[in-house]
């Protein structure tokens, strides 16, 4: 499966051997068969941008690496790196941005490891030190326009690091207004709104810390 956010709607690509019976009862969700010419695909990521009322897209062809591939072909794509950093006490850093809460986050630049864009930027977005990287949580997807015509597709890599809780400056030159230290329980409670694609990243985040345990690594 091949997720990307469109206007906060989920766009999948999936092998017709992975289409199920939920696939096809989920309501407000559309699904079809890739016809194999890009224009299909345009149509349903059009319908997106305009903010139809659907839940969802989900394509599917017998050949996933040729609906990818068609479907990216569309777009020009841009590579980031970010982090869900937590500190001693269980808390996350969060920043809030055009009016979205948010992860700190932001473009590999040229010659950078993926680690290293993550590290940076956070340092950058948020003004904290001494950061420690444990692991890789997982990849989101999500699109946006520059111009009409023009698409661009967001790949963002996004790692679990810890620091001790410390003082943060956000970077208000990038339109960060507020970085804070917050529990996940209070995020979800009174934090919106939020990114789809971070609630998803957030969601793996909980899935992994179920692994590693988070607290420890702070001894």
């Amino acid at each position: 499966m091949y997720k990307i956010y469109i206007n906060e709607i989920p766009f999948i690509l999936k092998s017709s051997s992975d289409i199920s019976q939920d696939d096809l009862n989920t309501e407000g969700v559309i699904v079809a068969r890739y016809t194999g010419k890009t224009k299909h695909i345009l149509n349903f990521v059009d319908l997106c941008e305009k903010g139809g009322k659907i839940n969802g897209v989900t394509l599917y062809h017998d050949d996933l690496v040729k609906l990818k591939t068609d479907f990216k072909s569309l777009f020009t794509t841009i590579e980031a790196a970010g982090g869900i950093v937590v500190n001693e006490f269980d808390e996350i850093l969060f920043i809030f941005r055009r009016g979205f809460w948010d992860l700190p986050k932001g473009k590999i630049d040229m010659g950078e490891s993926k680690k290293q864009a993550a590290v940076r930027e956070v340092e950058e977005e948020t003004g904290i030190k001494e950061l420690s990287l444990i692991k890789k949580i997982g990849i989101t997807r999500h699109t946006f326009k520059i111009k009409p015509g023009s698409r661009v597709l967001k790949k963002s890599y996004w790692y679990l690091m810890t620091t001790k809780k410390q003082k943060l400056k956000p970077q208000k030159s990038e339109d960060i207004v507020k970085a804070e230290w917050i529990d996940l329980n209070t995020f979800y409670k009174i934090c919106s709104p939020v990114y789809k694609n971070i609630a998803q990243i957030l969601s793996d985040y909980e899935a992994a810390s179920e692994v590693v345990d988070v607290a420890n690594l702070h001894e």
